[in-house]
């Protein structure tokens, strides 16, 4: 557990926090939210790492700013939103082919991201053929990118009243991906899953945990 530097296939190298056993033969990328490898991000890598899996939480924002850890106050969001802007996607890809490739030799490799991470997932899932499952959280670039075809597994969850993902985006993709698996948690909105939000709805972040994990188990066994 800790931290290590990872080279992209383009010479960029940035910054991993990895957790969970090296012997593991199942393994996951967790992708941040617009916050940053920080506190609750450490956290819910540590969390699949006490489930026997290998984890590798790349920091993607390393490409415009490191170290960045932000809170969720108001001009933390903005600053996210801000840094979120000057990262390319194809580039935020190949930091995610990166960090997959540095997981354990043979283990089955899934994705799970949060918020941005969430829709990062997704193109991990479309874009690349590095992983066996793929779990996105309120990814809300999902809907603009729903006629790409997953190469995998794929399960998203949603909040029913999550002001920046309206329920109609997520009927969207559920119609174009109907061999996706989407949960929609009523009542909950952005964030719901993040305990230092006042989004947080516990039940709702137990739910879908354990959706997640059963999932992951289920296609990286």
């Amino acid at each position: 557990m800790g931290n290590v530097t990872l080279t992209a296939a383009d010479g960029h190298q940035f910054a991993a926090y990895t957790a969970g056993p090296a012997d593991a033969t199942r393994a996951l990328v967790v992708v941040q939210e617009i916050f940053g490898v920080n506190r609750h991000m450490r956290r819910v890598a540590d969390a699949f790492a006490a489930e026997g899996y290998a984890v590798i939480l790349p920091a993607l924002f390393d490409r415009t700013e490191r170290g960045v850890e932000l809170g969720y106050d108001a001009g933390d969001v903005a600053r996210g939103r801000d840094l979120r802007g000057t990262i390319d996607a194809g580039k935020t890809l190949l930091d995610v082919l990166a960090a997959a490739a540095a997981l354990p030799l043979g283990a089955k490799r899934g994705i799970i991201g949060y918020c941005w991470g969430g829709t990062v997932a997704w193109h991990g899932a479309t874009r690349s053929s590095a992983f066996a499952a793929s779990v996105g959280w309120y990814g809300g670039g999902i809907a603009a990118a729903k006629g790409e075809v997953p190469g995998c597994p794929t399960q998203l969850h949603f909040g029913e009243t999550d002001a920046s993902i309206p329920l109609a985006d997520v009927e969207a993709i559920r119609a174009a991906r109907p061999e996706t698996e989407i949960f929609i948690y009523q009542g909950a909105g952005h964030g719901f899953g993040c305990e230092e939000r006042g989004s947080y709805v516990a039940a709702d972040a137990d739910t879908a945990q354990a959706r997640s994990l059963a999932f992951l188990a289920k296609h990286l066994a």
